[in-house]
């Protein structure tokens, strides 16, 4: 894995999320409301929806599709029907730019 700059944290409003590609993989980077920013795979592990489209609640996203529930600091799994935690990935802040070790 190596360190990649994603995105910039003023492009992720706070209470929100961006999907970015990474060598072709959705990527979702999170700005909770209580300004921490996490990085996620984008894709639900149920139905393959986009989460980024489906929004962030506090510390969790919710799948669009089904409803499925991740908690985006660990990736485990909030609510069904999901069951299969999502991967996270090392992020770092330096100033605006957010990196990922992926």
């Amino acid at each position: 894995m190596a360190w990649r700059k994603v995105a910039r944290r003023s492009e992720v409003p706070a209470g929100q999320g961006i999907k970015v590609e990474v060598d072709g993989h959705p990527v979702a980077i999170w700005h909770t409301a209580a300004g921490e920013i996490y990085a996620t795979d984008d894709t639900c592990t149920h139905a393959r929806a986009s989460l980024t489209e489906g929004g962030l609640e506090g510390n969790v996203c919710v799948c669009p599709r089904h409803g499925a529930r991740f908690d985006v600091r660990t990736g485990a799994v909030r609510a069904l029907p999901a069951v299969v935690p999502l991967r996270t990935y090392p992020v770092r802040v330096d100033g605006d730019d957010i990196w990922i070790d992926y």
